[in-house]
């Protein structure tokens, strides 16, 4: 017989939704057989599977260790011929991540919740089935860390909460337990998170502006395209953007901005500054061919300059964000870009922001 006492990672869930990740070879119609005839049982009793899990509830599997093997995936006793099934594979990949993707920092953490710094080069999660991301990274950390054991993840994974593209550095909200994942995606679902990138653009800018559109985006080419008005109703779904930009500096033809992400869609910041006319340099989707070659040339640049700089929580309170009440996490630029930012813009970007980061205290206050 197996036993499972229920934890904060696993409350909340229905039954068979749990029992599914912890036996993920058995199928649906074998675990509620067993629910029957009460082979599983739920502190005690008979149980249908629809029922919701809560804190210190036991779980009995009636199994032989043999047969709890087989369906769970997890290794047998020796001489069995069991397979080690996809958790000894995954436990790998986050070891590997973890070990073979650099320059990740971490920012911020507390019992709930993480917070990385993304590099450029690396995807925020996976594309292709043998991609390393950010997401297996952060697992294979928690498991050296020794905040989360191989036998939880069989119910629950941490994750990432929000996208990066593979060419955009900076912050990327992760949540470590489940209370943590549910606030965090909570918090960006509602728009409560201020999200705050900084770019280098075509074209000198002057003044802090919000501007809206309409985003459209093409799956067969990993593209969208941007609106000032609705489209017409057809076949394309569309969705209302908004972005808010404010200079930094501005100097040679060129404009250091912070942006303000309100809504967050795929490639929202680079289409809709490139919609305007002032594409990101470096750019090769929705940038000029000219400018990019340019800057490939003269500072080595061979990707865009889009960095999440700065996140700000609401001043709200919450049980599993408590520590994040008020926060402001902020996430050095990577290094090309900062040696870019000062040949080009000099010390004023520098007291530019501090000017326009006490403008914004001022409003929230």
């Amino acid at each position: 017989m197996q036993s499972i006492i229920i934890g904060k990672n696993q409350a909340g869930q229905r039954l068979d939704k749990f029992l599914h990740k912890c036996l993920p070879l058995a199928g649906k119609g074998f675990l509620y057989k067993m629910l029957r005839r009460k082979n599983i049982t739920l502190n005690g009793k008979k149980a249908e599977g629809n029922e919701i899990l809560a804190m210190e509830d036991r779980i009995c599997l009636f199994f032989s260790d043999e047969t709890f093997a087989k369906f769970s995936g997890v290794p047998g006793t020796e001489g069995n011929e069991v397979s080690p099934g996809p958790m000894a594979g995954a436990l790998k990949a986050y070891q590997d991540a973890y070990n073979s993707l650099k320059g990740i920092a971490v920012l911020y953490e507390d019992d709930n919740c993480l917070m990385l710094n993304k590099p450029t080069g690396i995807l925020t999660q996976k594309a292709e089935p043998g991609d390393f991301s950010l997401n297996e990274w952060l697992i294979g950390y928690l498991l050296a860390e020794k905040s989360i054991s191989s036998e939880e993840l069989q119910t629950f994974r941490p994750s990432v909460c929000n996208r990066l593209d593979r060419n955009t550095s900076g912050i990327v909200l992760c949540g470590k337990s489940l209370a943590g994942l549910q606030f965090l995606s909570r918090c960006i679902k509602e728009r409560e998170i201020r999200k705050i990138y900084r770019t280098i653009c075509v074209g000198e800018l002057k003044e802090t502006k919000a501007i809206d559109g309409y985003l459209v985006k093409d799956e067969t080419e990993n593209r969208v395209k941007i609106f000032a008005r609705a489209p017409e109703k057809g076949g394309e779904k569309f969705s209302p953007i908004r972005t808010i930009y404010s200079p930094l500096a501005a100097a040679e033809g060129y404009t250091l901005l912070e942006v303000q992400l309100v809504t967050g869609k795929t490639h929202q910041i680079r289409a809709h500054l490139a919609s305007l006319g002032h594409p990101l340099v470096g750019d090769s989707k929705y940038g000029t061919e000219r400018v990019n070659r340019m800057w490939k040339e003269t500072y080595g640049l061979e990707h865009h300059l889009l960095h999440a700089c700065r996140v700000e929580f609401p001043e709200t309170e919450c049980i599993p964000g408590e520590g994040l009440k008020g926060l402001v996490v902020r996430a050095p630029v990577p290094p090309l870009f900062a040696a870019l930012e000062k040949k080009i813009f000099g010390n004023s970007s520098d007291r530019m922001l501090i000017c326009y980061e006490n403008a914004h205290k001022t409003r929230k206050a």
